[in-house]
């Protein structure tokens, strides 16, 4: 089993690091006869790609995709799609500082005890631009599954929350503001949030919600190929994600049985969703929907204590371009990993029919 490979039957294996000269993919096990959409592929990218407002890191990437192989006149053949997003303004000597220092909180330290060494260059593999392989991906993914609707957004950032149920959101809203958050007032009490963090020289974490409709019923396996675990290990999978919940989460603890049931409707709904849509980790054909919690970023740009190589305490403070929160641009992220799972258990159920 490889580390670098994501999925079962639709699969994801990605290359590259933040300052190598690209970052890249191999998707195996999407069908034939797909037409791609190419624009709405590079959509997606453009959702995720650094620069896009004052509010996220300022390092300026076209992330424009090369297909390399699997499609031939815009349809997929059934063969591996190759492809790669070349990097092309990287300031390596940003990093110099920290050849040989841990930065408190950051994957430097756990990879250089496993590895042996490090590309500390803006982190290396460990490096969030490595997500802008699962967007191209999830993007390809959504065109296979397109009759299921992924939507995620911003439902939090510090003690800034959404207090509002999805269902009484309207999700057009979404694009409209910066924290890709569809409310408008609290989007803009966000966003000031965060402009006053990243003048302090520090960063903020918050939740992203994201929610699936018209899933099927009966995607998902047991034991140990649930939908909710998939869905659980896809999101732990993204960088800075400290938490994932479906449906009522830990909300649902404080309830009892007799308030937390979702009794049945005669059409097969039930009158409340409290499984997030997902019961015996199987879906209900409800909607699929679940919170994903983002850490602050570890980089600051504020003197702190660490140790370096040789476990000698040092002061260090972060030098460059970094996310002041990640949250806006790991909304098409989230999107994109639920995208490969939910496309991954279709085609999954597609076989179990044969």
């Amino acid at each position: 089993m490889s580390a670098n490979t994501f999925g079962n039957i639709f699969k994801l294996t990605s290359f590259g690091e933040s300052h190598g000269l690209a970052l890249g993919g191999v998707i195996d096990g999407c069908p034939a006869g797909l037409k791609i959409d190419f624009e709405k592929v590079n959509l997606e990218l453009s959702r995720r790609k650094p620069g896009q407002s004052k509010i996220v890191t300022q390092r300026k990437e076209d992330d424009k995709v090369e297909f390399l192989s699997g499609i031939f006149e815009g349809i997929t053949t059934g063969t591996p799609i190759g492809f790669i997003i070349k990097n092309s303004d990287q300031k390596s000597k940003d990093y110099n500082h920290i050849k040989n220092i841990f930065r408190p909180s950051h994957a430097d330290f756990t990879y250089e005890k496993k590895y042996g060494l490090r590309d500390y260059r803006g982190g290396g593999r460990s490096s969030a631009r490595e997500t802008v392989c699962r967007v191209v991906a999830g993007a390809i993914a959504k065109q296979l599954i397109s009759k299921i609707n992924i939507t995620a957004y911003t439902s939090s950032v510090g003690e800034i929350k959404l207090n509002k149920h999805y269902s009484e959101l309207d999700f057009s809203n979404i694009e409209n503001n910066s924290i890709r958050c569809p409310e408008a007032s609290t989007a803009q009490s966000m966003i000031e949030k965060i402009k006053e963090i990243k003048k302090n020289g520090d960063t903020i974490g918050g939740v992203i919600t994201c929610v699936i409709k018209n899933v099927p019923i009966g995607i998902g396996e047991p034991v140990f190929n649930k939908l909710h675990a998939k869905l659980g290990s896809a999101m732990l999978s993204i960088n800075a994600v400290k938490g994932f919940e479906f449906g009522s989460g830990f909300n649902g603890t404080l309830l009892k049985g007799s308030e937390h049931n979702d009794l049945f409707n005669e059409d097969n709904t039930t009158e409340t969703n409290n499984s997030g849509g997902i019961q015996g980790g199987i879906s209900n054909g409800m909607d699929i929907y679940f919170n994903v919690a983002f850490k602050p970023v570890a980089t600051i740009m504020q003197k702190q204590t660490t140790i370096n190589s040789d476990s000698k305490e040092v002061n260090m403070m972060g030098k460059g371009r970094h996310d002041p929160c990640v949250l806006p641009r790991a909304i098409p992220i989230v999107e994109s990993m639920a995208a490969l799972v939910i496309a991954d258990f279709v085609l999954l159920s597609r076989l179990n029919k044969l």
